[in-house]
């Protein structure tokens, strides 16, 4: 498939998920899978639709392939870190979810959403410690609220070592 049919094909599938038809997207995502097997963008796009269609295990090869494919957009190299790992955190597989949530951090260490489902992971791990401090970190940097914003040092600083007592 020349460059023009696999971006039409692509966009065309893109739409069909985007539209609620992600089972329709599904069916011209994987032929385009097949097709061009090294390309990022088709395999996360793939993963998407088995994503949404709740068929969570079967994404996880298509996520797989677009990180280590070429390619992948920053924001969809983040969704593809973001969705395997909570995809494993979903059906149990902590270790291997702590794992590539804290790839992800490598090349986005500041990204919220990472840190978030990385905290989920820890916790399913059995590190609830670091997973409470991780939020916290979040919660300090991230909050608006106004009833969170005058004890956002002391967020910090508690996110530091929870255990530590400041007098």
């Amino acid at each position: 498939m020349i460059g023009n049919e696999r971006d039409t094909a692509l966009a065309e599938a893109i739409a069909l998920r985007e539209a609620g038809r992600a089972e329709e997207a599904r069916a011209r995502l994987v032929p385009l899978v097949e097709q061009h097997p090294g390309d990022a963008q088709i395999a996360y796009q793939a993963a998407w639709a088995h994503d949404v269609l709740g068929l969570e295990r079967e994404a996880v090869p298509f996520y797989e392939w677009a990180l280590i494919g070429d390619g992948l957009a920053a924001e969809d190299r983040l969704g593809a870190f973001l969705g395997l790992g909570s995809t494993y955190r979903a059906f149990g597989a902590h270790d291997k979810a702590v794992a590539i949530l804290r790839r992800g951090l490598a090349e986005f260490p500041d990204d919220a959403g990472l840190t978030t489902f990385l905290a989920m992971a820890l916790y399913n791990a059995g590190d609830a410690k670091t997973a409470v401090e991780s939020l916290l970190r979040v919660i300090a940097t991230t909050s608006t609220d106004p009833q969170v914003a005058p004890y956002r040092k002391a967020i910090e600083l508690y996110a530091t070592d929870l255990d530590a007592t400041h007098a």
